[in-house]
This record gives C-alpha cells, sequence and structure tokens, in this order.
C-alpha cells in the first residue's frame, strides 16, 4: 500500500479470528485511547488529518483498516461480517491494547459500528463521535426490505443485497475510475440518474464536482483497493437484515456522552429524533459533503477536540 512516509506505519494483529491491519500513534500516551473507524470505501487514511492533531491533544490513537479493507483479512462468507463480528473486532482490539474501554470515532459505516458497538458492547465505550451517519432505529422491518419498499430496487443498499456480486465486479474492473468519482466536493445537487448510483459511478467516464484528494492520496485508495477489493466492505451492508434481527432484544438507548457531525451537504439526511435514543447527544455540522473530515479537515479536528475537551 502506496501510504505517504508521515502517515504511522502499520501492524497485523490477530483478534477474534482475524487478523487487522492497525495503524497507531501516540503510543506514549498510553491510557488515554481513541479508535477511529473508518467507512465506505474508505480505510484508516481518511483519519490522516485528525491524528497527528489527537495525538497532540494526548490521545494514544489507534486507527484499524476493518476486516474486508487493505491488508486486513477478507474473509469469504457475506456472515461474516455481520455487527456482532465487526463490533467484536473492536473488542478484541481494546483487549490487545489492555484497555477496558475507548473513546470511539466512526465515519460512514464506521459510525454504524460504533453505534452499534454502544449497544452490544457498552461497557467497552467511553465516548462517542459519529460523523455523517446518524443512529439507525429499528423500526418494524428489517432495513433492506424497508429501503425497497421506499427507494426501490436500484437504491444502492437495496442492489448490493438483491444482486450479489455484480456490483462488486464493475468496481473492481473500474477502481480508480469509481473512487475518482465518488470522491468529489462542490457537487450540485440534482436528481440521481436512473440505475444504480454506485455502478454509474464506476462507469462514467465524466466527473462532476472538485476533486476532494490529490492524486497522491487518491492512489492510497486505489492500491489498498487493488489489495483487497470491493466485496469485503460491500459484505458489510449484505448483513444489515440479519443485524436487524441480531438487535431484536437489544435496549436501543445509548447513554454515553456522544458529538454528531452533519455536512450540510451529504445526501443522508439528519435524525430528527436522535436525542430519543442518544439523550447525550450534541450535534454539530459543517458546510459539506459526506466526506466531512476529508472535506473540512481542520474544522473537524477543532469540533472534535474541543467537544473532548468539555466532556
Amino acid at each position: 500500500m502506496n501510504y505517504p512516509m508521515d502517515f504511522p506505519n502499520s501492524t497485523i494483529i490477530s483478534v477474534n479470528g482475524v487478523e487487522l491491519e492497525v495503524f497507531e500513534a501516540g503510543k506514549q500516551n498510553a491510557g488515554k485511547p481513541i479508535v477511529l473507524c473508518h467507512g465506505f470505501p474508505e480505510n484508516a487514511f481518511s483519519w490522516r488529518f485528525q491524528i497527528p492533531e489527537l495525538v497532540k491533544a494526548g490521545y494514544h490513537v489507534i486507527v484499524p483498516n476493518q476486516r474486508g479493507y487493505g491488508n486486513s483479512s477478507c474473509p469469504t462468507e457475506i456472515t461474516a461480517y455481520g455487527i456482532e463480528h465487526l463490533t467484536g473486532d473492536l473488542v478484541a482490539l481494546l483487549d490487545h491494547y489492555g484497555y477496558e474501554k475507548a473513546t470511539f470515532v466512526g465515519h460512514d459505516w464506521g459510525a454504524n459500528i460504533v453505534w452499534s458497538l454502544a449497544l452490544l458492547h457498552p461497557e467497552k465505550v467511553n465516548k462517542i463521535i459519529n460523523l455523517a451517519l446518524p443512529y439507525m432505529q429499528r423500526g418494524e422491518k428489517p432495513w433492506i426490505e424497508f429501503m425497497e419498499e421506499i427507494f426501490g430496487p436500484d437504491n444502492y443498499f437495496v442492489h448490493f443485497n438483491r444482486q450479489v456480486g455484480v456490483a462488486d465486479a464493475i468496481l473492481d474492473e473500474n477502481k480508480s475510475q469509481f473512487l475518482g468519482n465518488l470522491f468529489r466536493k462542490n457537487v450540485p445537487l440534482t436528481m440521481p440518474e436512473p440505475g444504480m448510483m454506485m455502478i454509474n459511478l464506476a462507469q462514467s467516464v465524466e466527473s462532476v464536482g472538485d476533486p476532494i484528494m490529490t492524486d497522491d492520496e487518491l492512489n492510497v485508495y486505489v492500491s489498498a483497493f487493488e489489495k483487497s477489493g470491493f466485496t469485503g466492505g460491500i459484505n458489510w451492508y449484505r448483513n444489515l437484515d440479519q443485524n436487524w434481527h441480531l438487535l431484536a432484544d437489544v435496549a436501543p438507548i445509548i447513554q454515553q456522552p456522544a458529538l454528531m457531525i452533519y455536512g450540510n451537504y451529504d445526501m443522508i439526511p439528519k435524525s430528527e429524533n436522535l436525542s430519543d435514543f442518544v439523550p447525550n447527544v450534541e450535534v454539530a455540522s459543517l458546510d459539506c459533503g459526506h466526506c466531512i473530515q476529508q472535506e473540512k479537515p481542520e474544522e473537524t479536528t477543532q469540533l472534535i477536540l474541543n467537544w473532548l475537551q468539555n466532556k
């Protein structure tokens, strides 16, 4: 993988039946752990701007490439990517470092894993900072079934589940084009084109908006997905209904102090009832799209540090 020289070195750590590629900084701050959890289709590199500032603020920063990403294990079974396994990886990671609990930060799918970790292993979570994806309450219908009724078969969550393998192959064939088209800012808000959004992005030869990152930064992602492919990350989506069943008897309220950061131009809507499920939440918004910590790195870092200082 082509990580830049100033990015932390990685270690392969065996936890929970898999190997995770983990980037670590601030070992001198042992005793004050903070774990950063990336989304799709990203990896630990998405936190490159926040890591050094968190170290300066006195944190032991732990950033895994989660299962399915980079040099971490990519199990072949779809069920290996359910939330019991993804949260179990984080619990085992804390055990590896000898920590009883930590502060967790998540973006996109990483945020979903952090919310789920607080539900399934609340004793492991000190504080929560999540970006882009608010808490998803468990409704009466499984999530994919519900999304299919509302958004139809071309919604990418639905498509990933109903046409297993189709999108994976197209994204794998067009890695650079897909990632280059996805990581954009200042994208005009228009009606989506017909078809499946992720496939459209992979096959489009024209980009809209402006690039979020330099070519060198983008190449870090491209080289990582050349190693792992996209199927592992997409398999996180393929467990949504199974996750729904798993949470049937789990108390849905998250008690830990939480900070929720939205991008005002993100396609993901803001939660209208977040405090019903996360009563100790504070909410902040930045004028950006979905990739909040990469689009607005300094503002995001300052929000995080200010909130942590006051908690």
